[in-house]
């Protein structure tokens, strides 16, 4: 309490000048704390403390579901993604074979169960029904979860994009937009976003791809990325899998983090296991004409990346814009190698295999939930009530945090939790 009231009382100073002096002269013995941490913490780094971490079970990635059954430890501090700036959608195409389902869909929604394999089987539980009425439900607002905050609202000649945010009571912190394509299809749109072949010509994070398992019954896939980071952080793995239900001309296209004995874990590339990003897409009519010519890709994404989620979300607000805008462009140059007559990646090709579900059986997943998620809006200068932290805190917290990611257990721990303790003084006052 002495700490907190010595403070406020710098925080009353009269004026800014006398205020920020105080200020220095206050955290000085903080920063000195920081800078042996650091130090400890490059130069010892015991063996159980690598270890330590993988006792968690992390649990808010995925929905209550029997897959949720399959959430994996994370080491280190709860934290959230600066990668959320990249939001990647799905990408879609309009063959679809006559896949069956495996899952808890009902006989409405399905053809028989009996022609899987075994092994098929065992592919397609990576993603479940159970995720196909967890999206339905994000889609409609319908899910409960708290109110959304919105970010953004931009757009070019040929795109526009809105954004929100939200910050569950555990967990880190989840991000939902709206991307709206003016001349393209849903089908080329969610094979745009699904080729990871051509993901690497334009997105400059995503470093290495390659497909794991694939079930060609249900287009279910297990995939591995390595997506790369600023130089104070170690490159990102992330195992993935991934499925697409179809309805009508609506897509619903699930990628989640998912155990694997496939890839070793190991200390570099970061292994990522809280990861989850989902896409509605959708044929919607054009602003300029009218039409539906236009197509419409609704995203929620969350991920725990190792960085403290209150320093992700200010890197994700000033990098949002640039990384989304770079999309499009890729975009187009999509459209016109497949109007070239470019042969179909692999990827691309099991894009087209989805699992078919009717509009009456999504919309009972839909309103399967009586409490549906409120819409908020934020001034354009983006400035939020939980965002009152002196700039200074941030910035050498932001800079201290950086130096010591991936060093010492002790060192993020003691970190992580002072910036915690700043962060709640700063929006009480």
């Amino acid at each position: 309490m002495a700490l907190l009231s010595a403070l406020l009382e710098i925080l009353r100073r009269p004026t800014m000048v006398g205020m920020l002096s105080e200020l220095m002269m206050f955290t000085t013995p903080l920063w000195m704390v920081f800078i042996v941490g650091v130090l400890v913490g490059w130069a010892w780094k015991p063996r159980w403390a690598k270890n330590l971490g993988n006792c968690y079970v992390s649990k808010d990635a995925l929905p209550a579901s029997p897959s949720s059954s399959m959430s994996t430890c994370f080491a280190s501090i709860p934290s959230l993604k600066l990668n959320a700036l990249k939001f990647q959608l799905p990408s879609c195409v309009s063959w679809t074979a006559d896949d069956k389902e495996s899952l808890s869909l009902p006989p409405a929604a399905t053809k028989s169960d009996s022609s899987l394999s075994q092994h098929d089987a065992e592919k397609s539980a990576l993603v479940t029904g159970e995720d196909l009425e967890h999206i339905c439900r994000l889609v409609e607002e319908s899910d409960g979860g708290p109110a959304w905050i919105q970010m953004m609202d931009r757009s070019t000649p040929s795109m526009s994009y809105q954004a929100w945010r939200r910050d569950p009571e555990t967990g880190p912190p989840q991000y939902r937009s709206r991307t709206l394509f003016e001349d393209a299809t849903p089908e080329l749109v969610r094979e745009f976003f699904w080729d990871d072949e051509f993901r690497v010509k334009w997105d400059d994070m995503l470093i290495h791809a390659a497909t794991l398992e694939e079930c060609p019954t249900t287009g279910t896939m297990l995939v591995q990325w390595v997506r790369k980071f600023p130089f104070f952080c170690s490159d990102r793995e992330y195992i993935i899998g991934r499925r697409i239900w179809q309805s009508g001309r609506s897509y619903y296209c699930v990628t989640k983090g998912v155990p694997s004995s496939l890839v070793p874990r190991r200390n570099k590339p970061r292994r990522v296991d809280l990861y989850y990003s989902s896409w509605c897409i959708r044929a919607v009519e054009s602003k300029r004409d009218g039409q539906l010519t236009a197509c419409e890709v609704l995203l929620f994404h969350h991920e725990d990346m190792g960085i403290p989620w209150e320093i992700a979300k200010l890197g994700v607000r000033q990098g949002m814009w640039g990384a989304v805008k770079k999309i499009d462009p890729g975009l187009r140059a999509y459209q016109k190698q497949r109007a070239s007559g470019a042969p179909l990646s692999r990827c691309a090709f099991m894009a087209q295999i989805n699992t078919k579900v009717s509009a009456d059986y999504v919309r009972s997943l839909e309103n399967n939930s009586s409490n549906s998620s409120e819409v908020e809006k934020v001034d354009s200068s983006g400035k939020q009530k939980d965002q009152n932290i002196p700039k200074l805190l941030v910035v050498g917290g932001a800079i201290l945090l950086a130096c010591s990611l991936d060093r010492g257990l002790l060192t993020k721990a003691v970190i992580f939790g002072v910036a915690r303790r700043f962060g709640r003084i700063g929006r009480r006052l």
